[in-house]
């Protein structure tokens, strides 16, 4: 059964995402983590998993979610060039 609730104007609805982040060790995922998680206050929630960065976002627009995904993406993606010594 499928219940459906109808929101007033005030009430905010939310979106989720979850993301996982494989590297090639577990000290790369620890660095980059490191590197990264300053700039996640407030706005997702990391940890390091074995070799991977598993990373919960929150947000109440899709908008906003997709905004915040595609900043921890690049931030992510400089520290993994700079870790890993890549161009």
């Amino acid at each position: 059964m499928v219940e459906r609730k109808r929101m007033s104007s005030k009430e905010v609805r939310t979106v989720r995402c979850s993301l996982t982040i494989a590297f090639r060790s577990a000290a790369e995922a620890e660095t980059v983590h490191r590197s990264v998680e300053l700039d996640n206050d407030g706005y997702l929630e990391t940890k390091v998993e074995g070799q991977a960065i598993v990373a919960r976002i929150e947000a109440d627009s899709l908008k906003s979610l997709l905004h915040t995904l595609d900043d921890f993406l690049a931030c992510v993606g400089v520290a993994d060039r700079i870790v890993s010594k890549k161009d």
